[in-house]
């Protein structure tokens, strides 16, 4: 069992940090699964140390069972997080300032936890990292690209609000702390395709060369691991199809193409990362196509995905004691361990499960909106109990499909 050890920090050394911490780990060194600490019996945690997790215990265990620290081989990671947010990179057209892409320095606040909020059926987490360690090392290690072709192209695809573009930044965030021994901190680029490829653009591709001119400078500093985010990257398409059938200027097409020039120049650099996400998937340009390593599909979750996702809310929303008193809730696995038999101890679970069935068809964005809708829309209390909650969560579930049934009537 490898389970990676995370560390947020504020200040001190990192060694004196890291030996204080596998005290801890001696005195606590039994858990289930991921875990957290945020208060510590060690005055100097305390002062210096701002949370410890045990994180990604779920890409080595595929069930739930204990885990002995003091036995496993443990990868620390201590790191800051940069707290400014996002700055803007813009571009003038006509005498107008576009927003051409957001930048963040990595770690990011910002993105902290969002790694692992987000939650699918098949193992798309594990393979993304992997593929992308994969290229940073060949990178660093000088193989030909010759003999052994890789162009560090990421697509994600599928329908909207299935976490791609939050999958990306939560990608970079992670690959950025696991590789803090080779890069000092990470950059994230999200170009805003919507922009870009506008009207404001259609007359010169030079403008998109000085926004990756910014790019390549950060690039040329060999401290930073750099992710350039291209967001609905269907945005190009319609460029390049609207110019084959003649309904837009030969600038416009060059523009495209100045973009996949400048992504194949950039590509070449160990240090860079390009991840792209489409919601069109029979409209992704082929250009792009063949540029990505991973053509990854991402879905709406399955009944047992959504079952976690609201496991998750449910969870937070006890450690918050908005829901009160706190109630234990059975895993899936552990309900398929007792037969899916109703007692005491299984009833919630049970009726949760069901919820989860009935939400399948949703996306995982509006799932996680529905603990604020059912507690808004019949709760309105400072505290309720787990069994009026699920009750709520059930109506508005039921809810969500019904005013979907009235905007597919009304169109």
């Amino acid at each position: 069992i490898h389970p990676l050890l995370i560390l947020l920090i504020c200040t001190a050394k990192k060694e004196d940090i890291r030996m204080s911490v596998l005290k801890l780990l001696n005195r606590h060194n039994i858990v289930f699964g991921d875990y957290k600490w945020t208060e510590f019996d060690d005055g100097f945690l305390n002062s210096n140390v701002q949370s410890v997790s045990v994180v990604d215990t779920e890409l080595q265990l595929k069930e739930r069972q204990p885990i002995d620290l003091s036995k496993s081989s443990l990868s620390i990671h201590i790191f800051h997080l940069n707290e400014e947010g996002p700055s803007s990179e813009n571009l003038e057209e006509d005498n107008e300032d576009i927003v051409a892409a957001n930048h963040w320095v990595l770690p990011a606040a910002e993105f902290h936890g969002l790694w692992e909020s987000l939650i699918y059926d098949t193992e798309v987490k594990s393979h993304l990292l992997d593929y992308v360690t994969t290229t940073l090392l060949f990178s660093d290690r000088n193989v030909d690209s010759n003999l052994i072709s890789w162009n560090r192209v990421v697509l994600l695809h599928g329908p909207p609000g299935t976490g791609k573009t939050s999958l990306c930044k939560a990608l970079a965030q992670k690959l950025t702390i696991r590789l803090s021994y080779r890069y000092k901190y990470g950059q994230l680029i999200e170009i805003n395709s919507h922009s870009l490829f506008s009207k404001w653009f259609s007359e010169s591709g030079k403008l998109v060369t000085k926004m990756f001119q910014k790019i390549q400078e950060l690039i040329d500093d060999k401290d930073a691991l750099v992710f350039v985010l291209i967001d609905e990257v269907e945005s190009l398409t319609a460029a390049r199809s609207a110019f084959k059938a003649g309904t837009e200027p030969s600038d416009a097409i060059r523009v495209v193409n100045a973009v996949l020039t400048q992504i194949d120049q950039i590509k070449r650099y160990p240090n860079v990362v390009i991840l792209t996400t489409s919601n069109i998937t029979e409209k992704i340009d082929m250009a792009f196509v063949d540029r990505a390593d991973i053509k990854q599909y991402i879905g709406p979750p399955s009944t047992a995905a959504i079952f976690r996702i609201y496991l998750s809310c449910l969870e937070e929303l006890m450690k918050c004691q908005i829901i009160y008193p706190r109630q234990q809730l059975l895993t899936l696995r552990e309900l398929e361990m007792i037969g899916f038999v109703e007692n005491n101890v299984s009833r919630l679970s049970l009726v949760l499960k069901e919820i989860s069935r009935r939400s399948e068809g949703l996306s995982g964005r509006v799932l996680r909106k529905l603990p604020f809708l059912a507690h808004a829309l019949y709760i309105q209390s400072p505290s309720v109990t787990m069994k009026t909650f699920l009750q709520a969560l059930s109506l508005v579930v039921d809810k969500q499909f019904e005013e979907r049934r009235k905007l597919a009537d009304s169109v």
